[in-house]
């Protein structure tokens, strides 16, 4: 199975019928909901003053099934094989979008909110069977642009099926409104239904039986899911990406109407400024990270989405109130352009936002349990948007509080719970500053990174340039390195929290504290025997002058102790910089902004026969002549 490039992968039948089968669900749940919005906003079905209630419900209605039958959806998706269940659930689907018809031209407001209860319990199954099936189907270097790519299918149909729905509803004549929504929803699901059959096979590896308890088999899900910290702060966050954005989407149509005196075509073109934004950040995160999964970019993300998300506020604040305006009258009051600003930038920053860490709970969690944890993930967003929608309803109509205040709220809340998550798993910090050092500081360029063992133990050895090489050579390598080295750059200001956060393990000399010499080795021989990656620096200490220094024996004796693959590497062009020994007193080099360095690994050398001159003269061969 060869590599391919994010829209490469849209050409494959790796991806493309599950792409389509996805696009078009969820083009259907929008197109109803939209229309179900305007409907009870600028229509005379329900009365004005329970306008707020009505959309939040329906909102809490759409994503409510998530919470009730995901615990069945995962342990189904493990349990048997995917593309099945995937076409069994799309003809559910065609029923379902007959069963609209019937709402839509009856017009019973409880059957248009029943029919959009079933339309969300049809997702729930599906959920969990569309995420849990790609890394099955792609490598994990695809998995991240196949993500993006998914995430970019799902946010287009949502605009389309949102501003179809919202153009459609808007109609003067009932039975059009009905005519149009019925045969466009009932087409989708038909396409949907037909790209499912091209979707591959893939198997299970569940042992278990099913379980049919909801609430049991919810419990164990949360537990399960739970395992992993990483992998649970994850999903914390991607559920509060989804409550963030459905408090705002559920809100424009009143936005619109009270707070920027805007006619129901405005809607639309609101909805369409935030998705497609979601939509580019989401593609754009295989070309910032590189086709790994960087969490170093949620950071990124997180205080985009927070600082547009203020100034929004204000922006909306800005707006004079006066009679309704169309689109073009809507585009040429003062401050209408800071307003579409704001939402592009809150969308765009909430597709880095999103994409790697749905990413990493995908590669972090193992096959057999996989749909199950991603089911997890889906009771987590449908109690988060859930409690979501509840506070909206108190917010606006207990409290009597304005819409822009709501979302000003759920921005700062966003602060406190990216700060809890990124204190949580500090991992999310080293990444994010490796990810900046990475993309401002100097240009880096890897060669050989793919002869790093995916899994394993092992033991980079490399020259010691600067006070930043471990943060170099972890934004490098793809997995995760544990880094020996000496106490006194272990403990430097400022950077000593990222080591520890990487769990580094420093190493005192010998002569100066030979306890805490023999417990660094203990802990050395348990990290292998763990199946770590560790990375040496066997010179001890910064190079003075830009050139190899002396390499002591430690790397022999940890050899010695737990006889592991050695992979030479070498970087290239940092001498110099602020953070070397050049010039006089420490960190006294330039600050080069974009200064070119390289990173060079090559092959493993073998151990027999292994002497500290023959891994200096490795590294030094990659090394060459550049400091």
């Amino acid at each position: 199975m060869s590599e391919t490039s994010q829209f490469g992968l849209l050409t494959k039948k790796r991806l493309l019928p599950l792409f389509v089968t996805q696009f078009f669900g969820a083009f259907n749940d929008n197109i109803f909901k939209s229309a179900l919005t305007v409907i009870f906003v600028f229509s005379l079905l329900v009365p004005d003053e329970h306008e707020d209630l009505y959309v939040n419900l329906a909102t809490a209605l759409l994503i409510l099934p998530l919470f009730l039958f995901s615990a069945t959806a995962g342990t189904l998706a493990d349990h048997y094989e995917k593309s099945r269940l995937i076409r069994y659930v799309k003809i559910a689907e065609i029923g379902i979008a007959c069963l609209i018809s019937v709402a839509l031209y009856t017009r019973q407001v409880w059957l248009l909110l029943v029919v959009l209860f079933l339309l969300g319990t049809q997702s729930a199954f599906f959920s969990p069977l569309k995420f849990s099936i790609l890394p099955q189907h792609l490598r994990e270097s695809e998995l991240i642009g196949g993500n993006g790519v998914v995430e970019m299918g799902t946010f287009v149909a949502i605009l389309v099926g949102t501003i179809i729905g919202s153009v459609v509803a808007g109609m003067d004549d009932q039975s059009s409104i009905a005519l149009a929504l019925t045969v466009m929803i009932i087409t989708a699901a038909l396409i949907g239904y037909s790209a499912s059959l091209a979707i591959p096979e893939a198997v299970s590896v569940y042992s278990g039986n099913p379980g049919w308890n909801p609430i049991k088999e919810t419990i164990g899900l949360i537990k399960l899911a739970s395992e992993r910290k990483a992998v649970m702060r994850s999903i914390l966050g991607v559920s509060w990406f989804w409550t963030l954005g459905a408090v705002y989407i559920a809100q424009f149509a009143k936005l619109t109407e009270e707070h920027l005196m805007g006619a129901p075509l405005v809607v639309p073109v609101l909805l369409g400024i935030v998705t497609i934004s979601i939509a580019l950040g989401s593609i754009t995160c295989e070309w910032l990270s590189g086709r790994r999964i960087e969490i170093g970019l949620v950071p990124v993300g997180a205080f985009g989405v927070s600082v547009f998300g203020i100034d929004f506020f204000f922006a909306v604040e800005s707006i004079t109130a006066t009679e309704t305006r169309g689109l073009i009258e809507f585009l040429s009051v003062a401050g209408s352009y800071r307003v579409l600003v704001d939402m592009a930038f809150i969308g765009f920053f909430l597709g880095l936002y999103v994409v790697p860490l749905k990413t990493l709970i995908q590669a972090r969690t193992p096959l057999d349990r996989r749909a199950r944890v991603i089911a997890a993930n889906n009771v987590i967003n449908a109690l988060c948007i859930v409690l979501g929608s509840v506070l909206s309803i108190v917010w606006l109509t207990v409290f009597n509080f304005s819409i822009p205040t709501l979302l000003l709220i759920m921005v700062l809340i966003n602060i406190g719970v990216c700060i809890y998550i990124f204190v949580q798993v500090p991992e999310f910090t080293l990444r994010f500053v490796v990810w900046m050092l990475s993309h401002s500081l100097y240009r880096i360029r890897h060669t050989g990174i793919e002869k790093v063992p995916d899994r394993g133990a092992a033991l980079i050895v490399c020259n010691h340039v600067s006070y930043i090489d471990a943060l170099v050579l972890a934004g490098a390598v793809k997995r995760p390195i544990r880094f020996i080295m000496a106490k006194d750059i272990y403990d430097a200001p400022v950077l000593n929290y990222l080591f520890r956060t990487a769990r580094t393990i420093p190493i005192y000399p010998k002569h100066k504290d030979e306890a805490a010499y023999s417990n660094a080795f203990v802990e050395i021989r348990e990290a292998l025997e763990a199946g770590d990656l560790l990375c040496i620096f066997p010179e001890g200490v910064l190079t003075q002058d830009g050139e190899l220094g002396e390499f002591k024996s430690g790397v022999l004796k940890i050899l010695e102790d737990y006889p592991v693959p050695v992979i030479p590497s070498a970087l290239k062009g940092l001498w110099g910089s602020f953070f070397t020994h050049s010039g006089k007193g420490l960190w006294k080099g330039s600050l080069r902004l974009w200064s070119r360095i390289e990173v060079v690994i090559s092959d493993a050398i073998s151990t027999d026969n292994l002497s500290i001159d023959g891994i200096k003269n490795s590294v030094a061969s990659l090394r060459g002549d550049a400091r």
